[in-house]
């Protein structure tokens, strides 16, 4: 499912964080962060979009 979805940059939304710390397996990590700056807001956006198609 992850592989068909898109993440849409817009306008970002504030809201409240939480700063946590997940366990990733590296090579997932390193994709994302080889994407570049805002590779946790990316993370973030995928997450979001994954909870929104699933409520």
């Amino acid at each position: 499912m992850f592989a068909k979805s898109v993440v849409l940059r817009s306008v970002p939304v504030t809201k409240a964080k939480a700063e946590v710390t997940l366990s990733i397996d590296n090579d997932v990590f390193e994709w994302f962060k080889s994407q570049g700056k805002g590779y946790q807001t990316q993370i973030n956006q995928l997450l979001r979009a994954y909870m929104e198609a699933h409520q």
